[in-house]
């Protein structure tokens, strides 16, 4: 009996041997790492290391170069930390109180913007991500073409005027109600992220479309909800060209606009009130750079407490199959 049942289970191979003890078979021996990939290692940190610093840099040379000395900025003496601390720029830019309205519409185009995005997107994504909707090829090329293809400035200034939102806050929310690419990525992502078992299920619960979409697949779609709403943002916010040409009142005007006048402003204002012309340089240079902090910083703050969607939405939406 013993001999039978030996020969009738399989034989399972012996764990390797290591300094004459045997290894349990479930546990991986690690392995020692060769001089050729220490170096491997160390020339990898470097070149991340580097890359770390060409990229933080510039952000970092604005930052000191905005409340220097512009003298001291122009001759190049600022490099690494700030020296003769000159906060005019700043002064200048929050003295205008049309800063302050700018913040407020640029805050209000933002979210209300990112809202209809969102709204218009996730629904059309999620409709076109189901092989049982049947137009949605056609639909998807009628998408994608208007990316390779536009009406142009005149006729979108002319179809605005026709339909009433020129000089309005609708003008910077309406005409961007979609954009295509993100209608893409949460496409890809809701095809290849979210079970079909989970729609079954949901059927022998009973369930329709609209509940399924807003009770399973929305929380589980947080990832790339925060990258989509992220991109709506970040466009909304860096909107200058909207303002430029489509809005007359200076009440209505993002706060890019608004910054733009303040630069624009005070380097005339420099050159009438007797400076010379190296110094009134260097004065609107030390503006320019404060008005840079002043238009990016609320987008710093907010991006590390995204970043973490942002990285695993942008993969997993971009992975097929």
């Amino acid at each position: 009996m013993t001999s039978v049942s030996l020969q009738g289970k399989a034989a399972r191979p012996e764990a390797p041997k290591m300094n004459g003890s045997s290894v349990p078979w479930n546990k991986k021996t690690k392995q020692s790492k060769t001089l050729s990939d220490h170096i491997a290692d160390g020339l990898i940190a470097i070149l991340v290391v580097a890359i770390i610093l060409v990229v933080l840099y510039p952000l970092w040379f604005i930052v000191i170069a905005s409340f220097s000395d512009p003298t001291k900025v122009a001759i190049g003496e600022v490099l690494t930390l700030p020296k003769g601390t000159n906060f005019t720029g700043y002064t200048k830019i929050f003295a205008d109180s049309r800063i302050w309205t700018g913040y407020k519409n640029t805050l209000i185009y933002a979210f209300a913007g990112t809202a209809l995005n969102m709204v218009v997107t996730l629904p059309a994504a999620f409709a076109l991500s189901r092989s049982e909707f049947k137009p949605r090829r056609i639909i998807m090329f009628l998408f994608t073409f208007t990316m390779f293809f536009g009406g142009g400035l005149i006729p979108s200034y002319l179809l605005y005027k026709q339909i009433g939102i020129l000089n309005s806050m609708w003008v910077f929310i309406l005409p961007g109600a979609v954009s295509v690419y993100n209608l893409i990525i949460a496409r890809s992502f809701f095809e290849t992220s979210i079970p079909e078992e989970l729609h079954d299920a949901a059927q022998i619960d009973g369930m329709s479309y609209i509940g399924y979409f807003v009770r399973i697949v929305l929380p589980l779609s947080s990832a790339i909800i925060a990258v989509i709403a992220l991109y709506y943002f970040v466009g909304h916010w860096n909107d200058y060209f909207t303002g430029l040409i489509y809005i007359r009142d200076a009440s209505k005007q993002p706060l890019q606009n608004v910054l733009q006048s303040i630069l624009l402003a005070n380097q005339t204002n420099s050159n009438s009130a007797g400076m010379t012309a190296v110094a009134a340089q260097r004065f609107a240079e030390q503006i320019k750079y404060g008005v840079i902090i002043v238009s990016t910083l609320p987008l710093l703050v907010m991006y590390p407490f995204l970043q973490k969607y942002f990285n695993k939405g942008v993969m997993i939406g971009a992975i097929k199959g």
